[in-house]
């Protein structure tokens, strides 16, 4: 199974690059691993909150393939406990999904269209992160999901 995670926005700033990288190259120790920023529409400051989703969607649905398999980072997503989430991971790799990919919406979220597209969605918590973060906090969350599959010492309950 292939993992991406993509993210709308720009490139990470220093103060996360490096943690991202790390937990990135880890996890290529299990999955292949690969992230995409997907850029924010032209004029984005121009277009009002609804119709920046609706942009940034209508660009997420064209990069997704019709087998992909989307779990949609959503505020309003069920959240799963790390063991939870380590079961769901290998739960697709045991079964036909072939690409996993973790979404991050823009500044205002995800639009409908994109999260009825969802096989999943998920919240990381009920806590508000910044987007730099929520790339860190994925990554680190699937990197521990790994271990605690192949019962590492990385997670301690």
């Amino acid at each position: 199974m292939r993992i991406s995670f993509w993210s709308i926005g720009k490139t990470n700033d220093a103060y996360v690059k490096t943690g991202i990288e790390d937990f990135t190259r880890r996890i290529s120790k299990y999955y292949k691993i690969a992230w995409s920023l997907i850029p924010v529409p032209k004029n984005a400051g121009m277009l009002s909150e609804m119709d920046l989703k609706k942009k940034e969607g209508e660009i997420i649905l064209e990069w997704l393939d019709k087998d992909d398999y989307l779990v949609a980072l959503d505020e309003n997503g069920k959240q799963f406990s790390s063991d939870g989430l380590a079961t769901f991971i290998q739960a697709r790799a045991n079964g036909s999904t072939r690409h996993l990919v973790f979404l991050i919406g823009g500044a205002f979220g995800l639009d409908e269209a994109v999260l009825k597209r969802a096989n999943h969605t998920w919240s990381l918590s009920l806590l508000t992160f910044p987007h730099q973060l929520v790339r860190l906090i994925l990554a680190e969350q699937v990197y521990r999901a790994c271990t605690i599959t192949r019962n590492e010492k990385y997670h301690h309950k």
